[in-house]
């Protein structure tokens, strides 16, 4: 979007100064300037089709997110679909969004990474345009918004669904937000998972979530949850160990947006892998 913006704003250059809309004050919104200026550049105002369109179009799932004290976790698979072919098996669907949140994404692949780059700008923007940056809160909302502006292409067929976590400065800790197709938003306790796996991973959550978990056993649950969601769902993947693809796995804290090194995540992919020959249904919580 970054590069959009350079697009509309050369689009007059040849008069040798800037639009009148690039001189107005305007709005901390860099979707409103967008919609504005070239509302044909928003990924939810393309002319939708005529008829909802079918399963050959790359969707993505599954993502999980876990807090621990001081922060969170957000963890994707690398799997992306088209009916029931494989499109990709390394496609990435976990951003930073900047320094203090993350954002993932699930169902239609390129409408999400261009809603997602689109998100990353408007921070970026806000930030320029007030000086200051967001709150937490401040940011799902608008993440909201942009959300709703896809209903169109949702109802199509084209649904995109994000899940949005980072580090509360006001409160020290981590908090997660889920959205619907419509742009509801709601906040979720502890953990939340989307996309086609969901159900396995947070039923796989459910039993290993603990309050006091640390960064590194919270990113463990995640590719644990992950593991078990791509053990019952066909559209999730699991780690790849003969081509060496594994989750993307990033942790957001007072210390910033961080995404784990290869190496990290490979050696918790190994050793998830190794305990499924011993227990194939992975760790078990105890009943008492």
């Amino acid at each position: 979007m970054v590069e959009g913006r350079s697009r509309v704003a050369s689009h007059e250059s040849h008069t040798g100064r800037l639009p009148g809309l690039f001189m107005n004050p305007g709005t901390s919104s860099f979707t409103d300037f967008l919609g504005a200026y070239s509302p044909e550049m928003l990924p939810g105002r393309r002319t939708p089709p005529v008829s909802p369109v079918g399963d050959d179009i790359p969707h993505g799932t599954t993502i999980v997110a876990v807090s621990f004290p001081g922060g969170v976790v957000m963890a994707g698979d690398r799997r992306a679909t088209a009916g029931n072919v494989i499109a990709q098996r390394d496609i990435e669907k976990v951003f930073r969004a900047d320094e203090f949140s993350a954002i993932a994404i699930a169902g239609t692949a390129g409408i999400g990474i261009e809603i997602v780059r689109l998100f990353q700008v408007e921070l970026e923007h806000y930030e320029k345009m007030e000086g200051r940056t967001l709150s937490l809160e401040g940011k799902a909302n608008r993440l909201a918004t942009m959300v709703r502006g896809n209903l169109a292409m949702a109802m199509q067929g084209l649904a995109v669904v994000p899940l949005f976590a980072g580090y509360d400065e006001e409160r020290d800790t981590g908090r997660i937000f889920s959205y619907d197709p419509a742009g509801g938003r709601y906040e979720e306790r502890d953990f939340y998972s989307i996309g086609s796996g969901s159900v396995f991973a947070r039923g796989a959550l459910k039993k290993l979530y603990r309050p006091e978990l640390s960064p590194e056993d919270a990113a463990l649950a995640c590719v644990q949850a992950l593991y078990d969601a791509a053990d019952d769902d066909a559209a999730t993947g699991g780690p790849d160990l003969t081509r060496r693809i594994f989750p993307v796995v990033a942790t957001v804290t007072a210390d910033g947006y961080r995404r784990l090194g290869e190496d990290e995540v490979g050696a918790m992919a190994q050793a998830v892998v190794d305990g499924r020959y011993d227990s194939p249904g992975g760790p078990t919580a105890p009943l008492r």
